[in-house]
């Protein structure tokens, strides 16, 4: 019995040595594995191309956070200087009329300068979050197009 299954794998290993993979099966095979490797390069090539863009998103937001703050440094500065100003007018006044006449100048003063400070921010705001939202929205548009001529 046991000569019986050494003969049959003998003659299974003998007829394998000698068999051949039918071609239709070997194009398939070839054909499957250039196919997977094209999808491949699309979607690493995609990957790619969209981290790129992120990180031009990401660096605008960067830049704009710090516009953001440099422009709160300056306005911060300036007011301060406005006070130390104001403050050495009132130090020299001779009398209370003119203290109060140069606070009340400093008030208008610093008011009229608070509405154009939020003003500039809201505009800075604005176009920083807009060119944001822009690099974003081309990162989508170029994800979408790629998802389309891929599928």
């Amino acid at each position: 019995m046991n000569d019986d299954f050494t003969c049959q794998a003998q003659d299974m290993l003998t007829a394998a040595k000698d068999g051949r993979i039918p071609e239709n099966v070997q194009a398939f095979a070839e054909d499957s594995v250039a196919k997977s490797r094209d999808a491949y390069s699309k979607m690493s090539s995609a990957a790619f191309e969209g981290a790129q863009v992120a990180e031009e998103v990401m660096l605008t937001a960067q830049a704009s956070a710090k516009s953001f703050g440099e422009k709160i440094l300056l306005n911060a500065s300036a007011n301060a200087e406005a006070i130390f100003d104001a403050a050495e007018a009132m130090a020299r006044a001779k009398t209370v009329p003119e203290f109060a006449r140069l606070q009340t100048t400093f008030v208008q003063q610093q008011l009229a300068a608070a509405s154009t400070q939020s003003k500039e921010f809201f505009e800075l705001s604005s176009k920083l979050s807009r060119q944001t939202l822009e690099g974003m929205n081309a990162v989508a548009t170029k994800t979408f197009d790629q998802m389309k001529k891929g599928g």
